[in-house]
């Protein structure tokens, strides 16, 4: 089935669904720190890079779905918090806009949990009821991806609508019976390297691709909480800044001082890295293939961290593909192998280990 991906980003929704078997065939991202990643591993993607407020419906190819996730800075907690009183809030109506016209089979939306704080309660819901009107019949779920073999704890807002005229209620995925751990995910990865001078990239220098850390101080703000997860825990929700990336479980967990400040454990400071970028890639289920391509650490970060975990994805695609009933007889050898898929351990350590 084809697809098209708004606010694409550096792909992960994208990749998952095409391990399940969807063909993207059309894509959107406006920031450009974004179109050499993209291109680079999707090559046969036509890339629209323009604005979505300046993209007509009848520019996007037919298609049997739609997916993306809507810029999520205006409903963070970490952010403003603005919501729908912001610009990039208001992208969902461009996405509904898109999507009414288009009326594809189903499709898939992405966001932060915080867009189910009360205080965007009632703009949530005049989404949904915009999805609805738009001739869909709307779920949607409050999902962690560790519950669906991804190596972190994410808690991720998840909207899948299939058109009315299919008569299909989805139903989201069972979490599965295995919780992947930080050992799990990036044990087998050698030495990280600091970036250059002023964060810069080590570039082609590196043996194992997007294998290095930001450098610089902590805040205060990041000081306030223990920022280290164990190996035999799932990582922290991995974000779009470097500046905040969880630490390496290398270093052991922060010292508490007093309310809302911790400080390393003296003597052992050294250990205190953050994760590099390709450890956070590993983390958001990324294989070693996928290659982030960027001259500031921070843009690699930023990729990164806004992605869908590529596997959470891949679990959600399935699940669309059963509600609407789509078996692929055709290459039946490839289904089979996506059953394997399922298991976490064979499927994304043989990706990262081979």
């Amino acid at each position: 089935m084809k697809i098209a991906s708004l606010f694409t980003g550096a792909g992960g929704l994208d990749l998952g669904f095409e391990k399940a078997g969807f063909n993207v065939i059309w894509a959107n991202e406006f920031d450009s720190t974004i179109w050499e990643t993209f291109e680079h591993n999707f090559p046969e993607v036509k890339l629209d890079k323009r604005s979505i407020v300046d993209i007509k419906a009848s520019e996007i190819p037919d298609v049997d779905g739609i997916i993306g996730g809507p810029p999520c800075q205006s409903w963070s907690e970490a952010g403003a918090g603005r919501g729908i009183c912001d610009k990039r809030g208001r992208l969902f109506y461009d996405y509904i806009r898109i999507l009414k016209e288009k009326q594809p089979k189903f499709f898939l939306a992405e966001n932060v949990s915080g867009i189910l704080y009360p205080k965007h309660k009632q703009a949530f819901l005049n989404i949904i009821k915009e999805f609805e009107d738009a001739g869909y019949d709307v779920s949607y779920k409050l999902l962690n991806s560790n519950d669906y073999g991804v190596p972190q704890d994410r808690l991720r807002v998840i909207i899948i609508g299939c058109n009315k005229s299919l008569g299909i209620k989805f139903e989201f995925p069972q979490p599965l019976n295995y919780r992947p751990t930080l050992k799990d995910a990036i044990y087998d990865l050698r030495l990280a390297k600091p970036a250059k001078e002023w964060n810069k990239t080590n570039g082609e220098s590196l043996k194992t691709p997007n294998h290095e850390y930001m450098n610089g101080g902590f805040s205060t703000i990041f000081m306030s909480r223990n920022r280290v997860r164990s190996w035999s825990e799932p990582s922290f929700t991995i974000q779009a800044g470097g500046r905040h990336a969880p630490l390496h479980p290398q270093a052991p967990k922060m010292k508490f001082v007093e309310q809302n400040k911790r400080i390393f454990i003296p003597g052992e400071e050294h250990l205190y890295r953050r994760l590099s970028v390709r450890e956070c890639a590993r983390i958001q289920t990324f294989p070693d293939d996928f290659i982030f391509k960027y001259s500031n650490v921070a843009d690699g970060y930023k990729m990164v961290g806004n992605a869908v975990p590529v596997i959470f994805a891949y679990h959600l695609a399935e699940k669309i593909k059963e509600a609407l009933g789509v078996l692929d007889y055709a290459n039946y050898g490839q289904v089979h192998q996506r059953e394997e898929e399922r298991n976490y351990v064979e499927y994304s350590l043989a990706k990262y280990q081979g």
